[in-house]
């Protein structure tokens, strides 16, 4: 997969995808992470990746993080921060997210507020929280180029936020305030990247697929092992030209 051992933060790692790339990169990857910071709101409360801390204490470093909460992305930059020392951090993966199935009429302000703040709000402040220790990196990796063992940040979105592709697929999933919650996503991710190439950062997006997850649901075509799998493996591929783009989990770009 990635290329050399490397410092990564995934958000929301309790359970579903996040918790899948925390135990594949620790598990499978070659070479693991050298740093892995597993963030989610309850780590008390998150035992699978507890479990997965005891089986690998020196890489695994469960963080704090309510994507939903400015002053709890702020505490964590500043644990992250402490940790790395003068390191610089190469990859952040944006993981956290929350999914509130409602069509338009059924849809109330507390839905698109809580949408937002999760979905949109909260990448924004951790691309900014710790874009210090991605511009580290950046600059200790002294190689021309962008990708994701240098610098990078990547979000992850969903087809749900394709304007094209909405007509074919509100049908089954109305979930219109995921929907607009992430094709601001797009948006913000786009911008992010025209400003953090400055910086020699790359910044794109990944959809995982429609997956067996408590978000996805039973009838997801992919289980979260084989999602994960693959955007791995598109992550590790992926230069400047990549960004801005949203992919999905086999390298296709999807239309938004």
């Amino acid at each position: 997969m990635f290329s050399k051992a490397i410092s990564v933060l995934i958000t929301g790692v309790n359970r579903g995808l996040g918790l899948e790339m925390v135990r594949q990169m620790v598990e499978i990857q070659k070479p693991p992470p050298r740093l892995l910071f597993a963030c989610c709101r309850d780590p008390d409360g998150a035992t699978h990746l507890q479990a997965l801390k005891k089986e690998h204490p020196d890489i695994i470093k469960i963080i704090h993080l309510d994507a939903a909460d400015p002053t709890s992305i702020k505490q964590a930059a500043a644990q992250v921060g402490s940790i790395l020392g003068t390191s610089g951090l190469n990859l952040i993966i944006n993981n956290a997210a929350v999914a509130v199935h409602q069509s338009l009429f059924d849809s109330t302000p507390e839905d698109m507020h809580r949408s937002f703040n999760t979905n949109t709000i909260g990448p924004m402040l951790v691309i900014q929280e710790f874009i210090p220790f991605l511009r580290a990196a950046a600059k200790d990796c002294g190689s021309p180029g962008l990708s994701c063992c240098k610098a990078a940040v990547i979000n992850i979105s969903t087809f749900c936020s394709s304007n094209e592709l909405t007509k074919e697929s509100y049908k089954e999933f109305a979930v219109m305030p995921y929907r607009v919650s992430k094709a601001a996503l797009n948006m913000l991710s786009v911008c992010a990247s025209l400003e953090l190439q400055k910086h020699e950062i790359l910044c794109a997006m990944l959809h995982p697929g429609w997956v067996r997850t408590d978000m996805g649901g039973k009838d997801g075509e992919l289980s979260a092992d084989e999602s994960v799998e693959g955007m791995l493996h598109v992550m590790s591929s992926m230069t400047e030209q990549h960004c801005g783009t949203l992919q999905d989990w086999r390298g296709q770009t999807v239309p938004w």
